[in-house]
């Protein structure tokens, strides 16, 4: 069966970085889209960033823009997100998601394959 298995998250200080990294298994990784969701304390899970099967394209959720970046490497079976300048309001735990299409579709579709989430706390 597919699995997605994150990690990288940590405990740091505002204006930090912090790289998540998603090793994926049980399908050929290099046909689909990937995508990175948060959930923060006390509220829904939301999408962050998503990448096209190749890499090509990709998109991001409004508020990290510029601050973050959602990248792949086909032969490692691996996403990564880059996560720069770094805020209080980033705290939350993040997910790798898979989706089962090539395209991400500019993150407005629900992927269907989960991690188990990593804790990512950003202090001020």
């Amino acid at each position: 069966q597919v699995q997605l298995v994150e990690s990288g998250g940590g405990l740091v200080q505002a204006g930090d970085s912090l790289r998540l990294s998603c090793a994926a298994s049980g399908r050929t990784f290099s046909r689909y889209a990937m995508g990175w969701f948060r959930r923060a304390p006390g509220k829904e899970r939301t999408f962050v960033a998503a990448i096209n099967w190749s890499g090509g394209t990709t998109y991001y959720e409004d508020s990290v823009k510029g601050r973050f970046t959602i990248s792949r490497t086909n032969a490692k079976n691996t996403v990564y997100l880059q996560m720069n300048s770094l805020k209080p309001e980033d705290t939350a735990v993040y997910y790798c998601a898979g989706y089962t299409t090539p395209q991400a579709m500019g993150g407005t579709i629900l992927p269907t394959y989960w991690g188990q989430g990593t804790q990512v706390t950003v202090s001020s």
